[in-house]
């Protein structure tokens, strides 16, 4: 293998994971015509899609990190398959809601990946490579909202079933089980046999606890609540959004208006990372009150547009005009991308021996906005299904504000010794960017 092939087989694999994770998403309409399914129901499914998510982001970190990237993620995406598969056979609504929860672990893919690219790419590289591998693989949400409804059209009417969605979750369930072979059969835990044991032997508990309480995991992990966790929500109620809030019954049409909010979160992630690796390398100065903290600068400029966005989201919606929405929803999208691209350039940046377990923790706090926002998009204290974004937004501003706390040059150089349990003696100036 080479650097470059990996980044190719990890991006497959989590490509294919996204599309999976938020397959369901443009079939809530037949779907709740089936199970008889209300709004308010939908909204819960949606957010059911990330429940397992942050446990599981931060086990498989660490198990990356023990056991090499390949094992772990061929595991997850044979069993995610198997599951696939069984729901689409699903008659109760209750096994199936079970078997789509399985399913969805398939998002904890994620760190697994960002793991297993960071083992192969030097540091100048990583924020380019992560956002490369993220930013592609996140698309698939996109090519899940163009081609499944496509493909399995309305009048399905195929091998096995006659209904679409229930041939769509067989089909991509047996598209993983096959990547999971690929998978396995041709991936290198990492560019050396050294690498692979220094990780390997920096996985204990104590290390874990260690790094995952220090200031940067945490506010890392909480910038990415408000961004990927963000993306996370909108991937899975979108196309519900289009559908209910501007009044059409087109699957496709809502599914596609959705799927450009995805395209920009997912593809444009790599200039996120870019971004933070020029401004590192060059030593670039963009906000002078964090004078020296080149990663961090940028990062705290995403998160800031990732709250205007939000407000934009509002406003384009309560204009009444679905063509503003979807433009507001793009916005969305990008601010998104470069967040989470600035984001995990800093990981494996910060923490080089231990970035699955690191990974594990940011990938898997962040997953807990994909729970709670679609709660609060489809809630009914509101009036109307646009407010819900600029709520979302306020309670996004201490986040960015916290950051801005540690992002000052005194606290930043150390965020990654000092934490919120103990502090590690010894000072080291390099922080996260040398």
């Amino acid at each position: 293998m080479t650097k470059w092939r990996t980044l190719v087989l990890a991006t497959a694999g989590f490509n294919l994971s996204f599309l999976i994770w938020f397959s369901f998403a443009p079939f809530t309409g037949p779907m709740a015509a089936e199970f008889g399914l209300s709004l308010a129901e939908i909204g819960i499914l949606a957010s059911a899609a990330i429940w397992l998510a942050p446990f599981g982001r931060i086990l498989t970190g660490w198990l990356s990190d023990k056991y090499g990237a390949p094992t772990v993620f061929a595991i997850v995406l044979a069993y995610v398959g198997v599951f696939s598969m069984a729901s689409a056979f699903a008659e109760s609504y209750a096994v199936f809601f079970v078997e789509r929860l399985i399913v969805a672990t398939a998002g904890i893919t994620f760190v697994i990946g960002i793991q297993h690219v960071s083992e192969w790419f030097p540091e100048e590289q990583l924020g380019t490579a992560e956002g490369i591998y993220a930013g592609i693989g996140n698309a698939g949400a996109a090519g899940g909202a163009l081609i499944l409804p496509r493909v399995f059209g309305t009048n399905w009417n195929g091998p096995l079933f006659d209904t679409n969605w229930r041939a769509a979750f067989f089909y991509t369930g047996v598209v993983a089980i096959l990547m999971a072979v690929v998978y396995y059969a041709i991936g290198e835990a990492a560019s050396s046999e050294q690498r692979r044991q220094t990780t390997a032997e920096s996985a204990t508990l104590k290390q874990w606890v260690h790094t995952a309480t220090r200031y940067g995991t945490v506010v890392l992990a909480l910038a990415y609540v408000m961004s990927f966790g963000l993306e996370l929500s909108m991937n899975g109620w979108l196309a519900t959004y289009y559908r209910e809030g501007f009044a059409t019954d087109d699957l496709v049409l809502a599914s596609t208006f959705a799927a450009t909010f995805s395209l920009a979160a997912g593809l444009l992630r790599p200039i996120g990372g870019y971004v933070s690796d020029v401004l590192a390398r060059r030593e670039r100065d963009i906000l002078p009150f964090f004078r020296g903290r080149y990663r961090e600068q940028w990062t705290f400029v995403a998160l800031v547009f990732v709250v205007v966005t939000m407000m934009l989201m509002t406003l384009a919606g309560l204009s009444g005009a679905v063509t503003v929405a979807v433009g507001a929803g793009f916005l969305v999208g990008t601010a998104c991308a470069f967040a989470e691209g600035a984001i995990f350039a800093q990981v494996p940046a910060m923490f080089p021996n231990s970035s699955g377990a690191v990974a594990g923790v940011v990938g898997g706090i962040g997953t807990i906005g994909g729970i709670v926002y679609p709660l609060v998009y489809s809630s009914s204290l509101f009036g109307t299904l646009h407010v819900g974004y600029a709520v979302v937004g306020i309670s996004m501003i201490p986040i960015v504000l916290l950051n801005a706390w540690v992002y000052r040059p005194e606290i930043a150089r150390r965020a990654h010794l000092d934490g919120f349990l103990a502090r590690k003696s010894g000072v080291d100036a390099t922080g996260s960017d040398d």
